[in-house]
């Protein structure tokens, strides 16, 4: 009998965002192979368990899908209790089909733990919900990396609220996009680096001015648009007040 694996969220990046179940199962683990937006403070958490980096960031170099399935079966050979740690959620722009079909392929044992995702973690630390009663009934998470194979830009999602995950310059096309299918040039939009981290930061502006450009992130940047966005009275006066839409 092999061991099991579990695919389990880490959340945005703070450590105290983990679920309950994912850091006692972290605290149980042989093997963590996570990701590289797993920050090392939620690596603490596991002292006990041979880690292993497995990232993929857009543009860098990274550990080939096909490898990492590969790892996650030869380590659930030799180990009772292996952990794939991915940012976010599992389930939601994270490659989980992949992993999963290679497991229950092989017929390893797998169980898959939530985690925060981004979008809400972001619309919890710029206090704007995504939905707003009779502004915003519906909301889209999507994102414009393709797979080779699908190298058409996929359509800007018809809905009230827009997440763009990876965000950066693709953001721009994005907003370039929907303005040319009639948005309003002064929709919201916030757009949030380091989600949760010490280093979080989050620029207020509008798709018109998105669409002009936006500056080089050092960190994974989430792009939310859509009138829900718009400040609320009070967060408008102390916007004014301090006299700026960036902060830290």
């Amino acid at each position: 009998m092999g061991g099991k694996v579990y695919l389990i969220g880490a959340g945005p990046g703070a450590q105290d965002l983990i679920t309950l179940r994912g850091a006692r199962l972290l605290a149980q683990a042989d093997v963590v192979l996570h990701d590289a937006l797993v920050t090392p403070e939620m690596l603490e958490l596991c002292p006990q368990a041979l880690k292993v980096a497995v990232g993929k960031r857009c543009g860098q170099l990274s550990t080939a899908q096909g490898f990492i399935n590969k790892q996650m079966l030869d380590y659930s050979s030799k180990f009772d209790l292996v952990v794939r740690l991915k940012g976010g959620d599992p389930m939601l722009f994270g490659r989980a089909d992949e992993e999963l079909r290679a497991l229950e392929q092989a017929g390893v044992e797998v169980e898959v733990v939530p985690g925060i995702t981004t979008a809400l973690a972001a619309a919890a630390a710029t206090k704007q919900p995504l939905t707003k009663r009779g502004v915003s009934r519906s909301v889209a998470f999507f994102t414009s990396s393709t797979a080779p194979e699908h190298a058409d830009q996929p359509a800007v999602p018809d809905t009230d609220t827009l997440v763009q995950y990876m965000g950066g310059r693709e953001a721009i096309a994005t907003a370039q996009r929907m303005l040319d299918q009639g948005r309003r040039a002064d929709t919201p939009v916030v757009v949030v680096e380091n989600c949760s981290r010490p280093d979080q930061r989050i620029l207020r502006l509008t798709l018109s001015t998105l669409a002009r450009g936006l500056d080089a992130a050092h960190g994974p940047v989430l792009v939310m648009m859509g009138e829900a966005l718009r400040l609320r009275e009070h967060q408008a006066a102390d916007d004014a007040r301090h006299g700026q839409r960036l902060s830290a």
